[in-house]
């Protein structure tokens, strides 16, 4: 499952429960365009969640966690973050994050 830009109430919503990934891009970051395919593939093999924001469209979210280099990839447990990844991330990196 994959959300595009989330309002801040349905971002904690969506964090709430299970694990969840929150992808913070731009469509102009070349690194974020590498970063894509692989988000894709945690999101179509394995039960995380996969929010993707544009800092361009929703800079509130992207003030709130403290983004100030893109990609970055914040993981949660149960609304709770247990690891961010600043830059090109590997989905086995990913993975072991998330004790996958």
């Amino acid at each position: 499952m994959e959300i595009q830009n989330p309002t801040v109430d349905e971002f904690n919503k969506i964090t709430d429960e299970g694990k969840t990934l929150a992808d913070f891009w731009a469509s102009w970051c070349g690194p974020c365009r590498m970063q894509a395919p692989i988000v894709e593939e945690l999101a179509s093999t394995t039960d995380v969640k996969v929010v993707k924001i544009d800092v361009d469209k929703c800079d509130d979210l992207a003030m709130d966690f403290q983004v100030s280099s893109i990609p970055t990839l914040v993981l949660f447990e149960d609304g709770v973050v247990v690891e961010k990844f600043i830059g090109l991330t590997t989905l086995d990196e990913i993975k072991k994050a998330f004790g996958i």
